[in-house]
């Protein structure tokens, strides 16, 4: 018996819409009460996120009221369990979704360049966008930036401009292949090379948004010391294919 064609539509006839993907903003932030709202309410104003959560780690100030205030679903970390952590223990609650916009707290008014990460993601050009920032001033002297690069480039041959860009968009499926996320400020750059590793598509994109600089200050030094021992003990299991 011959097998039947489906009919053909009518002329003029509408075809079903393809269902806008779901895009959640999430904001991992640690003591941000000066910058968190207008991060929030710039994100939320990005075409295409459907809502704004802020993790809230450990904060000893108004982070978490100044968030909520802006419109952000708020989840409190009652101690602090480092950026990787935060996420990481967040990804489970969250609201299904179909593509995460990562943003760090203190971008500000700067987080509406999200949209360009986003868009790269949306157009099916990434499964993970890392926003590459302008240069700045007012940081140390750039040794865990390098040190970071080149073990990105050490472990996948990928040339990293920002590879501790906490400026991202990712797919659900990139982000869930990627876990469990390293812990603290391991999570960019363990991250870049989880992906790339999984032969995900990773692209750096440049955006126009601005951190708080951490300065040449003592506190400065010991942030970028933290934020180097993190990579080192995310990057060792990987170097050494136990991860």
């Amino acid at each position: 018996m011959p097998r039947r064609s489906s009919p053909s539509p009518e002329p003029g006839a509408s075809r079903p819409r393809r269902k806008a993907p779901r895009v959640l903003g999430v904001i991992p932030a640690h003591d941000e009460e000066a910058s968190i709202a207008r991060t929030v309410k710039s994100l939320a104003e990005v075409e295409g996120i459907t809502g704004v959560v802020v993790l809230a780690d450990g904060c000893t100030d108004r982070t978490a009221e100044e968030a909520t205030s802006a419109g952000a679903r708020v989840l409190v970390a009652a101690r602090r369990m480092g950026k990787g952590g935060a996420v990481e223990s967040a990804l489970d609650r969250l609201d299904a979704t179909d593509v995460y916009v990562l943003v760090d707290g203190d971008v500000g008014d700067t987080a509406s360049e999200a949209a360009l990460v986003l868009a790269e993601v949306l157009a099916g050009r990434a499964d993970l966008a890392i926003g590459r920032l302008p240069p700045s001033r007012g940081g140390g002297f750039g040794l865990v930036k390098r040190a970071a690069g080149a073990a990105i480039r050490t472990l996948t041959g990928f040339r990293a401009e920002e590879p501790l860009s906490g400026q991202r968009a990712v797919t659900r499926m990139a982000l869930q292949a990627c876990r469990p996320l390293a812990g603290g400020f391991g999570l960019e750059t363990a991250m870049t090379v989880d992906a790339l590793r999984l032969g995900l598509r990773v692209r750096e994109v440049p955006v126009e948004m601005a951190h708080r600089p951490t300065g040449r200050s003592l506190s400065g030094f010991l942030h970028r010391f933290g934020q180097g021992a993190d990579i080192f003990r995310a990057m060792v299991p990987r170097a050494l294919n136990l991860r």
